[in-house]
C-alpha cells in the first residue's frame, strides 16, 4: 500500500525549503504548505579553560593513612576557624560558603558555644540513655518545644548523625503502622547506611556496587519544575507528580503495605529544589486519605537554614514525623525525631537505641546554638542574606541567558543551575576557580549545580566579597563562550 502511495527514489535534490524532507530519499509528494527548514544545530561550544591551580597546605603527619573513599573539594589542612572564615596550615585564609555542608550554622567556634560544650565537659561528657538521662537533653527538648510543634504530645527521639535519624524515622514507621512499605522521591539524600542508601536517589554513585540493597522502597518523582515537563509551572508539576504517586498506590504499593511516604521539602544533595507547596499540601491529603504517615527530613533545611526553624513552616503542612540534624549542635554530632506521643507508644521498647544519642556535649552546644540564633535574629538575618546573594546570582543569569538556567532559594539554602548547554564539569569548575580566589563552595546534585550554605551568621560584607568571587569565577569560565 505505501509502495502504491509513495514512490521513492535515490535522488539528490537541491536545498530549498522542504529539502529536509529529502535529505536521503526523494519522495514524490510536496512538503506541506508553508514548510521550513529547521533551524542549524548551535555550534559546539570551545572547551573548558584549564582548572587553576588548587591551594595546598603542610600536611601533618598520619594524613596519608586516610582512606581514600573521602573525596574532598580542596588540597589543603584545616588550621583554624571562625566565623565564616577557615585558615589552612600555611595561614591562608578562605571564606566558608559550605560549612561543614550546612552544619555550622552559627558560624566556626561562636564562643558561647565554645563555652557552653567546654563547661558541660567539666560537669558530664557522656551519659548513656540506656543507663540515665542527663540535664541537658531535659533542658533542649523544652527549648525546641517552643519553636517546632507537630502535635500537643510531641515526643523527642536523640541520635547522631543525619543517616541515623532516617533508620530511626523508617523503623518507628513501621512499628507504629504495621506496614512495610516506604515511597520516596528522585532527587533524595536521606545517607549512605545500606538502609538510607536504598531511599536515596541523588546520584548513583551513592549505590554503586552495594546491591542488594534494602527492599520495599518505592520511588516517586520529585516537583523539580525546571527539569520538568512543565517548567516554570509549579502546579502543573506539582499536579502531575501528585497523580503518578495515585498510581502508584493502585500498581506498586498499595496503601494497606505502605507505612510512609519520606521526602525533603528542600532537596540538599539533589539540587537545593524547594517542593511547590501545593505539592506538599497534596501530598498529606493524599497521606491522611490513605492512612500513611508522613515523613519529612529536614536534616539539611532544619534548624533555621531556610529562614524559619524548619522549612515545613514555610507552608501550612505538618509532617508526622520530622527529622532534623546538621546544624543542631553547631558541628557537634547530634540529629534525631520528633513525633506524637501516640506513635511512640507503638515502638517497641528496647529495640532502637544507640550508643552516643544525645550525648551531653552535643546537647549542651545544641542549647546554645539555639539561644544564639533566637537571641541575635540569624534566623532574619538569614533571610537578608539569602535575597541579597538570590538578586546577585539573578543578575548573572541576566547577563548568561543561554547558560544559567534557574536560580532558586528558601533563606540562606541557594542554587543556582546552568542548562544542558554548558559542558560536564562547567559547575566543578566554577567551584575550583572560587577556591583560587578564596572561596570554599560546593556541586550539587547529578546536574550542573552550585549551592551556597555559608553560616546564618554571615555579614552583608562577607555576601559582598562572596558574590564578587562568584562573579569572577564564573566569568573565568562563561565569558568567552555565551
Amino acid at each position: 500500500m505505501l509502495a502504491s502511495t509513495f514512490r521513492i527514489s535515490r535522488a539528490v535534490l537541491p536545498r530549498a525549503p522542504g529539502a529536509v524532507y529529502a535529505k536521503r530519499y526523494a519522495v514524490s509528494v510536496a512538503p506541506p504548505a508553508g514548510a521550513k527548514d529547521p533551524p542549524p544545530p548551535p555550534q559546539p561550544l570551545p572547551a573548558l579553560p584549564p582548572a587553576p591551580p588548587k591551594p595546598t597546605s603542610p600536611a601533618p603527619p598520619g594524613l596519608e593513612l586516610l582512606s581514600p573513599v573521602w573525596t574532598r573539594i580542596t588540597d589543603f589542612t584545616i588550621d583554624k576557624a571562625e566565623g565564616a572564615w577557615v585558615w589552612s596550615t600555611d595561614g591562608k585564609k578562605y571564606l566558608d560558603f559550605v560549612a561543614g555542608i550546612a552544619t555550622v550554622s552559627a558560624g566556626h567556634c561562636h564562643p558561647k558555644i565554645v563555652k557552653a560544650a567546654s563547661e558541660q565537659l567539666g560537669k558530664l561528657v557522656h551519659g548513656q540513655l540506656n543507663v540515665a538521662t542527663h540535664k541537658p537533653i531535659a533542658a533542649l527538648m523544652n527549648r525546641m518545644k517552643d519553636f517546632v510543634k507537630l502535635s500537643e504530645t510531641d515526643r523527642y527521639f536523640f541520635t547522631n548523625s543525619g543517616a541515623e535519624a532516617i533508620e530511626a524515622s523508617i523503623k518507628l514507621a513501621r512499628h507504629a503502622t504495621g506496614k512495610t512499605n516506604i515511597i520516596t522521591f528522585e532527587g533524595s539524600f536521606h545517607g549512605r547506611t545500606v538502609g538510607t542508601m536504598s531511599l536515596t536517589n541523588s546520584k548513583s554513585i551513592y549505590r554503586r556496587g552495594y546491591q542488594p540493597l534494602m527492599p520495599g522502597v518505592f520511588v516517586a518523582p520529585f516537583p523539580y519544575t525546571y527539569r520538568s515537563q512543565n517548567r516554570g509551572d509549579e502546579n502543573a508539576c506539582s499536579a502531575w507528580c501528585l497523580k503518578k504517586i495515585e498510581d502508584m498506590l493502585k500498581m506498586q504499593t498499595a496503601p494497606e503495605d505502605t507505612a510512609a511516604i519520606l521526602i525533603e521539602p528542600v532537596l540538599g544533595e539533589g539540587g537545593y529544589v524547594p517542593a511547590p507547596a501545593a505539592f506538599l499540601k497534596g501530598l498529606r491529603k493524599l497521606c491522611d486519605e490513605n492512612n500513611i504517615l508522613l515523613i519529612f527530613d529536614e536534616i539539611q533545611s532544619g534548624i533555621g537554614r531556610t529562614g524559619k526553624w524548619f522549612a515545613f513552616q514555610h507552608h501550612d503542612v505538618v509532617p508526622d514525623i520530622l527529622t532534623f540534624g546538621k546544624g543542631l549542635a553547631n558541628g557537634l554530632p547530634l540529629s534525631g525525631l520528633i513525633a506524637r506521643e501516640e506513635l511512640h507508644k507503638k515502638w517497641v521498647p528496647g529495640s532502637h537505641g544507640g550508643t552516643f544519642g544525645g550525648n551531653a556535649v552535643a546537647c549542651a552546644a545544641a542549647l546554645a546554638t539555639i539561644d544564639y540564633l533566637k537571641a541575635d535574629y540569624m534566623l532574619e538575618n538569614a533571610q537578608r542574606r539569602g535575597v541579597q546573594l538570590v538578586s546577585a546570582l539573578e543578575r548573572l543569569k541576566v547577563k548568561y541567558p543561554i547558560a544559567i538556567g534557574e536560580v532558586r532559594s528558601k533563606g540562606l539554602m541557594v542554587a543556582i543551575e546552568f542548562t544542558d548547554r554548558v559542558h560536564k564539569g562547567t559547575a566543578n569548575l566554577i567551584t575550583q576557580f572560587a577556591l583560587s580566589h578564596g572561596m570554599l563552595l560546593m556541586t550539587s546534585g547529578a546536574f550542573e549545580v552550585i549551592r551556597f550554605m555559608p553560616p546564618l551568621t554571615v555579614t552583608e560584607e562577607e555576601m559582598k566579597t562572596a558574590i564578587n568571587w562568584f562573579e569572577k569565577s564564573v566569568d573565568a569560565v562563561l565569558g568567552t563562550k555565551f
